[in-house]
């Protein structure tokens, strides 16, 4: 059956061969490999669209049927790890008006991190809603990172072809070199480049004990060497020390990531390794008529927040300590501020959408209310809209902070040739955000679908954002164990504090307080806010990119889903240590197959691209950057038609899909016409086949009919009679020869095979036979007449022409024929 839902669109995860489970609750068809329900509510209405229909907690999603279309509602069906949080005492301002308000229904509330509030209606005075909000509750919160869906997969289906670390080094082969040297544990850049031997690939971190959040291999400048690598470490927060990112092949500039100086209070503690470490990262121009190159230190909190952290042994650098460097404060908020922004927002979209979680729409229309002696806009008052764009701006403020900030930083690299540092508090959120962003402007490859990829395994992945604590689900333990919330390592502490993480609480403690600590938080849209950023400038550049936006609200879908492996745990060394590339299924893999599934014409495909006018950084204008709300990801759910924006895109897409069709039709146009003709063409060859057979046989029996006149005459001409007949089943039929020679021409196939065939020839009386073959005037006329009278057939005769009768001898007639004595008269 075809679903309506997103996690159906592709094949190789539907069921082809369906193991047992526990329970299906007669839900086989609409469920993936592998998964299972749990519990499941029938006759239940989604007040959103006013669909009734049966919903199930499964350990994957939450899926809600159509009991009309028998269909997935996909509206209704959201993955448990994207659900944010549970509302089961919800009581709506207004109900639709065909519910009985004696007999109210029993509500739950399910608010997603994707923009989407649904309430569902059960049945009163039932259990179902306790066994569905009780199932929700268990298994959105689960007690270990193997309880996830990404795990439930046969590892033998994994493939291994490919790791995440071959991967990276590929990418730090394509920035830094042409290929690696066949030994030894780093590589230097071509020596005809103009920044050579300036950096190299170091292995210091191959266990993770350098710093436990970075990747195991990390590019650095050739002067620092290992020790000073580990000396520096100290003084950075997480031992987040400085380490390169991305470099510009032409000029050498490189931009560069690590996490806050530990300065103290009074920002008058130093490290000789990081000033080194850090001035090695501006390397020296050598060409006398240019200036020497910049180094800026960007810290992407507000000023006050970075000397706040001062108070805990943080802060930031002073430029005196790091020569020809300068240092700016980008003021982007924290976590906490970003997470409590887009709920407002999300809030407020589902109240005005046009399907709210209510019930009701929030057209525009003007009604008037009495008691307030005023008209509402949307369900609410003209001063909603006021509060509305208070809400927007201030979502789209933290948006355009980050625009400007990465399009500053990648302008300093491009037209300045100026190496960047970035960092924020722990440098895994904000300064990831601008490090991905800046190189995503900087780099064509990145704009890619293959350079997308390898950009979030390097900067999101790799350098350890942490996205399990940022989504809310379980990792792992130091030491291999499961842990629901493992927090970082704090950015505060003493130059000795270790690199290792601290958890919070035994890692025995129950669900109910793992819940808790989910909730007490540290999740945070920073992907989205990314992605966000990545569809402004889709929209200022709509032919810079492979990928569409409609790509990057599946991605963010599929991370939100914990489908998949990737991107689950805290960074790379967490998902060593539990597994997760060999045991989960790859997200990027999924994606490939769902673009091949749909050809060119996919909704992935960005119809505008244009790679060769777009093959240098992009650096736009800061007047520019005025962001306006993404709306194929937040209006998706609550405004279907707007969401699409009415764009040039859109409509390309749906006119794409129409071709598409109009062309698949036309190839089982064209392939039905090629059978029927071949099936002409083969009709046709066995008609001429026919054709030759009948005028073979037609000539035989024209051939066989005067044979037989011949021998009848002869056998007629000597004063017998010959009959034919054919005894067939015991029935004898006897006919004229002449009739019975055109029937066997005409239907001899018909005839049985096994009939007999007898001929009988019987005298003629003698009287009843002249002489000779002619009457009197014959014989008187005859010029072979002799005196003795007509000697035939001892002789001649003018009659017949020949002697012999002009017979032609057929032997096998005449083996078939029986001659009897008795049918002779008497002598």
């Amino acid at each position: 059956m075809e679903s309506s839902g997103s996690w159906d669109a592709i094949v190789w995860n539907q069921i082809e061969d369906p193991r047992s489970r526990r329970s299906t609750q007669g839900m086989e068809e609409y469920l993936l490999e592998d998964e299972e329900v749990h519990a499941q509510g029938h006759g239940v209405n989604l007040l959103n669209t006013d669909e009734a229909g049966i919903v199930s907690v499964t350990n994957f999603r939450l899926l809600f049927v159509s009991q009309a279309t028998k269909s997935i509602v996909e509206l209704g069906t959201i993955p448990l790890t994207t659900i944010e949080k549970l509302n089961d005492d919800v009581k709506l301002q207004s109900l639709p008006h065909k519910y009985d308000k004696n007999q109210p229904r029993e509500l739950l509330q399910v608010i997603g991190k994707d923009m989407r509030v649904i309430v569902f209606a059960f049945r009163p005075r039932t259990k179902q809603k306790n066994e569905v909000f009780d199932a929700l509750r268990r298994y959105t919160k689960p007690a270990n990172l193997w309880e996830l869906y990404a795990f439930s997969c046969d590892p033998s289906t994994v493939d291994k072809t490919s790791s995440p670390k071959s991967r990276l080094l590929k990418e730090y082969e394509r920035l830094f070199s042409k290929q690696f040297p066949k030994s030894g544990s780093g590589f230097e850049v071509e020596k005809d480049s103009m920044h050579k031997n300036l950096w190299r690939l170091t292995t210091v971190n191959s266990s993770y004990s350098l710093c436990s959040t970075y990747p195991s291999q990390l590019i650095v400048p050739k002067s620092i060497s290992d020790e000073d690598l580990w000396l520096a470490s100290t003084f950075r927060a997480g031992r987040r020390l400085p380490i390169i990112s991305w470099c510009d092949p032409g000029s050498g500039a490189v931009l560069a990531r690590s996490s806050q100086p530990l300065v103290g209070l009074m920002m008058n503690f130093r490290n000789n390794a990081d000033e080194k470490l850090v001035s090695a990262l501006c390397p020296q121009i050598f060409d006398p008529k240019k200036p020497p190159r910049k180094l800026y230190i960007v810290d992407a909190r507000p000023r006050a927040n970075a000397l706040a952290n001062g108070a805990k042994g943080g802060g930031s650098e002073s430029s005196s300590n790091y020569p020809k460097s300068e240092v700016l404060f980008l003021g982007i908020q924290n976590i906490h501020t970003m997470r409590d922004s887009l709920s407002r927002l999300r809030d407020y979209v589902d109240a005005h959408g046009s399907i709210s979680s209510n019930g009701t729409s929030s057209a525009v229309s003007l009604v008037g209310d009495r008691r307030n002696r005023g008209s509402t806009w949307g369900g609410g008052s003209l001063n909603s809209m006021t509060q509305f764009s208070s809400m927007l701006g201030e979502w789209l403020n933290h948006i355009q902070n980050i625009l400007v900030g990465a399009s500053w930083i990648a302008a300093q690299i491009a037209q300045e040739s100026a190496s960047v540092l970035v960092h924020c508090s722990d440098g895994w959120d904000r300064t990831t955000q601008l490090i991905a962003l800046a190189c995503l402007l900087l780099d064509p490859y990145y704009r890619t679908f293959d350079g997308f990829q390898a950009l979030v395994e390097k900067d999101w992945l790799a350098f350890g954002h942490p996205f399990a604590e940022r989504m809310g689900i379980p990792t792992v333990t130091e030491n291999g164990g499961s842990q629901y919330e493992l927090l970082r390592q704090p950015s505060v502490g003493n130059l000795s504090s270790s690199p290792s993480r601290t958890s919070l609480g035994s890692s025995g403690s129950s669900s109910n307080t793992s819940a808790q600590s989910q909730t007490s938080n540290n999740s945070s849209p920073i992907l989205l806010q990314w992605l966000d950023c990545i569809a402004q400038l889709l929209r200022l550049y709509p032919s810079a990119f492979e990928f569409s936006s409609k790509f990057l609200a599946d991605f963010m879908d599929c991370v939100f889903s914990c489908r998949f492996g990737n991107f689950l745990c805290n960074s790379e060394r967490e998902r060593e240590q539990s597994g997760v590339t060999s045991s989960c299924h790859c997200m990027w893999t999924y994606l490939a197959d769902l673009r091949a599934s749909g050809g060119s014409y996919h909704e992935h495909f960005n119809p505008f691209y244009d790679a060769a006018s777009y093959d240098a950084p992009l650096v736009p204008p800061a007047a520019a950057l005025a962001p306006t709300l993404w709306p194929q990801f937040y209006l998706r759910w609550t405004c279907p038609p707007e969401s699409q924006g009415g764009g040039l895109e859109s409509h390309w897409h749906s006119m794409s899909k129409k071709y598409a069709a109009s062309i698949k039709a036309k190839e089982i146009a064209e392939s039905r016409s090629r059978d029927i003709k071949m099936r002409m063409e083969s009709m046709l060859a066995d008609l001429q086949r026919e054709r030759r057979a009948s005028s073979s046989a037609l000539a035989m029996a024209q051939k066989a009919r005067r044979e037989n006149a011949a021998i009848k005459r002869a056998i007629q001409s000597i004063g017998c009679e010959v009959n034919f007949s054919i005894n067939e089943n015991q029935v004898d039929r006897t006919e004229e020869m002449s009739y019975s020679f055109r029937r066997e021409a005409d239907a001899g196939s018909q005839q049985d095979d096994n009939a007999d065939l007898s001929v009988s020839i019987s005298a003629i009386e003698d009287g009843l036979v002249s002489d000779t073959p002619s009457d009197q005037v014959c014989e008187s006329l005859c010029p072979l007449r002799t005196r003795e009278g007509c000697r035939w057939p001892h002789a001649a005769c003018a009659q017949l022409g020949s002697q012999f009768v002009g017979l032609k001898a057929n032997f096998d007639a005449f083996d078939r024929l029986s001659i009897e004595d008795c049918y002779f008269g008497p002598e």
